[in-house]
């Protein structure tokens, strides 16, 4: 088929010339399935998966089908970001109407993963009523090291962020407001937002128990570390980025800057400083009172997105 037409094949071809070539002893996007070589054998592998959903995870009124395209990697690096990992392969599966901008979309894949350091290297397309775009991710960690879980902080941990919260959410509330020409910081952190991998293995090399990143709100992210750790919260305050405000801080989401627990933030502080990268922010602390979840001495208000689901 011509790859000028309007079929998949086509299509796809115009996606595999917007994507970097693969590395010799490699084979990437145009076969059955990508084929690539192996991590050093004592790594550990993290996988993971995720899907953008239009409407639910973007509004196409406000933002562009290559700002869907760019979250949808950033969302799925993000994860490999909160286990201390190093994102190695993309693979996308992009299923939507027939009239999709699929050349957008894939620029704006594309851009995010040559930001993220991890090339997309095959997928699939389908024809559906809604657009989903489902972004798998393996990563990995090095040899002598361990994935950073939920599971393990301990009471007398102190809690950190990798940043100010809300920003996201300050970007959406900014384009319902304006319209899609809006522009500033925030805006760009609703439409382009960025996974911290480096942080998030600078966080694990100095010592981090427990970890993930502020994709559905602060309030609801830290809880579920919470609740996995069987510890308490005792926050003292939550760092909120410019234009934002507290509300949207604590349960805006999409921020994903990493909250994360550790003994010592002393020796985290130095070795984020030692890597070049903005210091944590100590918000507070784990407590042996896993019933207590605190914000400034008053009980922390549940905030935050969780998609709703029939009980069967």
């Amino acid at each position: 088929m011509d790859a000028t037409g309007g079929g998949e094949f086509a299509a796809i071809e115009r996606i595999r010339r917007v994507l970097p070539p693969a590395p010799d002893g490699e084979l990437w996007s145009g076969d059955d399935a990508a084929v690539v070589l192996p991590p050093p054998a004592a790594s550990r592998l993290v996988l993971t998966t995720d899907a953008v959903v239009a409407g639910v995870h973007a509004d196409l009124e406000l933002v562009g089908l290559d700002d869907l395209g760019w979250k949808a990697v950033a969302a799925a690096v993000s994860d490999v970001a909160a286990m201390g990992g190093t994102a190695r392969w993309l693979l996308a599966a992009v299923c939507g109407p027939g009239d999709t901008d699929l050349d957008r979309l894939a620029d704006g894949m594309a851009r995010s993963a040559a930001a993220h350091g991890c090339p997309l290297v095959g997928g699939d397309l389908s024809g559906a009523e809604q657009l989903v775009v489902t972004v798998t991710v393996i990563g990995t960690v090095e040899a002598g090291g361990r994935a950073v879980l939920r599971s393990g902080a301990r009471a007398g941990d102190a809690v950190l962020v990798t940043g100010p919260l809300g920003a996201s959410a300050a970007g959406l509330r900014t384009l319902r407001a304006s319209g899609p020409s809006a522009t500033g910081a925030c805006v760009e952190a609703h439409r382009r937002p960025r996974a911290r991998l480096a942080e998030g293995r600078a966080a694990r090399r100095a010592g981090a128990t427990a970890m993930v990143d502020v994709s559905d709100g602060l309030a609801a992210d830290l809880v579920h570390v919470a609740g996995a750790s069987g510890v308490g919260l005792a926050l003292d305050a939550v760092p909120v980025a410019d234009g934002a405000t507290p509300e949207e801080a604590l349960g805006g989401g999409e921020d994903y800057e990493l909250a994360f627990c550790a003994p010592d933030p002393g020796r985290v502080v130095d070795a984020f400083v030692a890597a070049g990268l903005r210091p944590p922010v100590v918000i507070g602390r784990c407590t042996g009172d896993a019933g207590e979840h605190t914000l400034a001495g008053r009980p922390l208000r549940a905030s935050g997105w969780e998609h709703r689901w029939r009980a069967p």
